[in-house]
C-alpha cells in the first residue's frame, strides 16, 4: 500500500514525549507523521512539522499576542481555525490521510472542535484521559473514534507506550482503507430516521426503496441521529 501520512495534533510543551513516540511507531508501521502544534504557553519539546506560530498565523491570529497575555478564550478560537485549515489543506493535496489527537480536557475539546469539521470518512482518532465520560461534545455529530487513555497522557512508561502504539496502529489502520463515500448508483438516496419499537417497518420500507432502486442510510432518532441526517443532506 502507498505511504500514509498522520497528523499528530496536539500541545507540544505538555505533550510531546508521546508525540515523538507516536512518531516512531508510526514509521515502524510503514507510515509517515506530521505535527501540528496547538501549544500557546510553555516551551515545545521538539519542533513542530507545523509550529504554534504557523498554526496562529493560519487561524488570522499573531502569536506573539496570544503569548504575551495567554488566555483560553483568546488562543483557542485561534488554534483551532488555525489547525482546521492546515488540515483541510493537506486533505485537498493529498498530504494527510489521517489524524490523531491526544490530550486531557483542554485538548481534548481543541482536537474535538477541529475534527468535528472534517469529512465523513476522513479518519479522525481522539485518545483522551477524558474519553470514558459523556463524548457528545468532542464528538457531535462526526465520525470521531474516541479512545480512553486509561492513565494520563503524561510521560512515556510501560503502559502509556502501548495505548500509544495502539492508538498509531488505529490510526494509520483507518489511513489505509481505500473505500471513501462515493456518489450513490442508485436512483437516489433516502434519509430514514429509526428507533427500536419501529425497526420492522424501516426494515419493510428499506426494502421497498430497495425494490424500486433507491439506496437507503438510516439514522437513530436519539437527536444525534436526526442531526447527522440534516448534516448530510446538506
Amino acid at each position: 500500500m502507498a505511504c500514509k501520512t498522520i497528523a499528530i495534533v496536539t500541545t507540544l510543551d505538555t505533550k510531546g514525549k508521546e508525540a515523538e513516540f507516536l512518531q516512531e511507531e508510526i514509521k515502524a508501521l510503514g507510515g509517515q507523521s506530521v505535527i501540528i502544534d496547538l501549544g500557546v504557553v510553555g516551551s515545545p519539546y521538539l519542533k513542530a512539522d507545523f509550529t504554534r506560530e504557523q498554526v496562529a498565523e493560519a487561524g488570522n491570529g499573531n502569536f506573539a499576542d496570544l503569548s504575551s497575555d495567554p488566555s483560553r478564550e483568546k488562543a483557542q478560537p485561534i488554534m483551532i481555525s488555525g489547525a482546521t485549515k492546515i488540515i483541510f489543506e493537506g486533505i485537498s493535496n493529498g498530504t494527510i490521510h489521517g489524524v490523531l489527537g491526544l490530550g486531557g480536557t483542554q485538548g481534548t475539546s481543541m482536537n474535538g472542535a477541529i475534527f468535528q469539521a472534517l469529512p465523513y470518512g476522513f479518519p479522525k482518532v481522539i485518545l483522551s484521559t477524558a474519553a470514558s465520560g459523556d463524548v457528545s461534545s468532542f464528538v457531535g455529530i462526526k465520525d470521531i473514534t474516541m479512545m480512553y487513555s486509561v492513565s494520563d497522557i503524561l510521560g512515556l512508561n510501560v503502559f502509556s507506550e502501548k495505548i500509544l502504539a495502539n492508538a498509531a496502529a488505529c490510526t494509520l489502520g483507518m489511513a489505509q482503507v481505500k473505500r471513501g463515500v462515493s456518489k450513490s448508483k442508485a436512483k437516489g438516496t433516502i434519509g430514514i430516521t429509526n428507533l427500536g419499537v419501529l425497526t420492522k417497518g424501516t426494515i419493510h420500507a428499506i426494502n421497498l426503496f430497495e425494490k424500486a432502486g433507491y439506496e437507503c442510510i438510516c439514522f437513530h432518532a436519539i437527536g444525534s441521529g436526526g442531526d447527522a441526517m440534516e448534516q448530510m443532506i446538506k
